[in-house]
C-alpha cells in the first residue's frame, strides 16, 4: 500500500498534540463509494519490558472473511506510551507492514480509537489519513465519552456521546460479553462502521479481522522476541 508521509514520528508532546489537531481537520465522514470486497484488521504488540513494537495486518475477503494478505513488521517505538497519542507509538509499525501488504483493502479495522478521542484523531483516524482508506477504530475500553448502557442481545447499540456530538457507539457484538467502541476513523459513517464490526463478528468480542490481527501479531513478537505473550497496553 501506499503510504503518505504527513509528519515527523519523533516529536515533543507538544508538537504531537498539534499535529492531532491539525490534522483532524482533514478528516472526512462520508459514506462508503463502493460495495467493500476487501477488509483488513491491523494490530500492534509489546512486551511491557520490551524496547521493540511489532505490527500485523490481515487483509480478508468480504463477507466471508477469507485470509487474502497478510504483513508483519517490527520496529522501535519512537513516542513513550502517553494516553490520546497512542498513534505516535503504534503508526510508525504500521506504516511498515502497510507498506509490505500487496492487497490494498476497502476498508480497514484498527485496535483503537477512531473519532471518539480528545481530539477526533485516535489511531484509527490518523492512518485513515496516512494510508488514504477508509478506516474504522474499534476499541475495547472507551476514551471520551458517555454513554447509555446497550442492550445485551448481538447488535445492541448506544450512542457514544462527546462534547455534545455522538462520536461512535457502543456495540455488542457478542451476548452478555463486554462491548467494544466503535467509531468511524475517516472516509466511512459511523452507521457503515457499526454494520461491518458486526458483520465481522463471529463469536467473539472482537470482530475477526482485527481478532485475527491480534493473535497473529502476539505470535509474530513472541518468535520475534522469545518471550511470552502480554498484553499490549
Amino acid at each position: 500500500m501506499k503510504i503518505r508521509r504527513l509528519h515527523p514520528w519523533n516529536l515533543r508532546y507538544e508538537e504531537a498534540v498539534a499535529v492531532q489537531r491539525r490534522l483532524s481537520r482533514q478528516i472526512r465522514e462520508k459514506a462508503l463509494p463502493r460495495p467493500i470486497d476487501t477488509i483488513a484488521g491491523a494490530d500492534a504488540s509489546y512486551h511491557p519490558q520490551g524496547s521493540k513494537v511489532h505490527g500485523a495486518v490481515l487483509a480478508f475477503t468480504f463477507p466471508d472473511l477469507v485470509l487474502a494478505d497478510r504483513a508483519m513488521a517490527s520496529d522501535t517505538p519512537p513516542f513513550p506510551y502517553v494516553a490520546g497519542l497512542l498513534s505516535f507509538r503504534e503508526a510508525p509499525v504500521l506504516e511498515k507492514a502497510f507498506s509490505k501488504l500487496g492487497t490494498t483493502p476497502d476498508v480497514i479495522i484498527f485496535d483503537g480509537q477512531g473519532i471518539a478521542h480528545p481530539r477526533a484523531m485516535g489511531l484509527a483516524s490518523h492512518m485513515g489519513l496516512i494510508l488514504g482508506c477508509p478506516t474504522i477504530g474499534c476499541a475495547k475500553t472507551r476514551l471520551v465519552g458517555s454513554y447509555p448502557p446497550p442492550g445485551q442481545a448481538k447488535g445492541s447499540t448506544a450512542p457514544l456521546n462527546y462534547q455534545g456530538r455522538i462520536v461512535g457507539a457502543v456495540v455488542r457484538t457478542r451476548p452478555g460479553v463486554k462491548p467494544v467502541f466503535v467509531s468511524p476513523g475517516h472516509a466511512i459513517t459511523l452507521a457503515e462502521a457499526i454494520d461491518l464490526v458486526l458483520d465481522c463478528s463471529r463469536g467473539y468480542r472482537l470482530p475477526e479481522p482485527v481478532r485475527q490481527a491480534h493473535l497473529a501479531v502476539n505470535r509474530y513478537r513472541l518468535k520475534a522476541e522469545g518471550s511470552p505473550v502480554g498484553v499490549k497496553k
